[in-house]
């Protein structure tokens, strides 16, 4: 009775946004990252106004709304206003 207790995998692999989208990582309290590519089964992301990437489970990932995305660039530009990214 070879393999009665285990669970069929039936979930399909999430599509993968396009490079540099804007999504939101909700296991880091709604942290807005662009999306840089897949490292195995992690999706590869990067803070919008630049920095060290990161890696979040693709289940705690989801686009960005409109005024997430909004907040993100507003603070990029306001960074390099003062000049702290350029």
């Amino acid at each position: 009775m070879c393999g009665e207790n285990l669970r069929p995998n039936n979930q399909t692999p999430p599509d993968f946004p396009a490079l540099g989208t804007l999504v939101v990582d909700t296991s880091r309290a709604d942290r807005v990252g662009e999306f840089r590519g897949v490292a195995g089964p992690y999706w590869s992301l990067r803070p919008v106004g630049g920095g060290a990437e990161w890696e979040a489970e693709p289940r705690h990932v989801r686009p960005a709304l409109l005024i997430e995305q909004l907040r993100a660039r507003t603070a990029r530009l306001n960074a390099r206003s003062r000049g702290e990214v350029l």
